[in-house]
């Protein structure tokens, strides 16, 4: 496997949900510095991650973003980071962090629980550049 994604930030997605292919498209076309590659958790690469982690791996309703050798983030924690990522008015986000993580958790958790019913599950065709920022799916 190619390792070029050692120096990205890594987002791990539910690959069955409509809610996270379509959070996942969205960064796709903002992520205008190349900065983020994409693995789904069912993936071999997203289970092993998982597993390395003592995580679990048969439950997919959490976002990780992984930046190798520095840290990784769930949930809103994982979301609010990606917004700052992308930068400019996505940075704003950033006001999303002076609520408790357990605040903005609890948000994030409703949603997770609703997302099928919320998710149009329409097939997404990436571009040949995005498709090289999947890992695995």
């Amino acid at each position: 496997m190619d390792e070029n994604w050692q120096n990205k930030h890594i987002v791990f997605f539910d690959g069955e949900c409509g809610v996270c292919n379509f959070w996942v498209q969205w960064i796709l076309e903002r992520d205008k510095k190349d900065q983020f590659m994409f693995a789904s958790l069912q993936s071999d690469f997203g289970q092993n991650f998982l597993s390395e982690r003592s995580l679990e791996t048969k439950v997919f309703n959490t976002m990780y973003l992984w930046k190798p050798s520095q840290y990784y983030l769930i949930k809103s924690k994982a979301i609010l980071q990606i917004a700052s990522l992308l930068g400019g008015i996505y940075k704003l986000s950033g006001i999303g962090k002076i609520f408790p993580t357990f605040l903005s958790d609890s948000v994030y958790d409703i949603i997770s629980r609703n997302r099928m019913k919320l998710a149009n599950q329409k097939c997404y065709l990436p571009t040949p550049h995005q498709r090289g920022k999947f890992i695995e799916v």
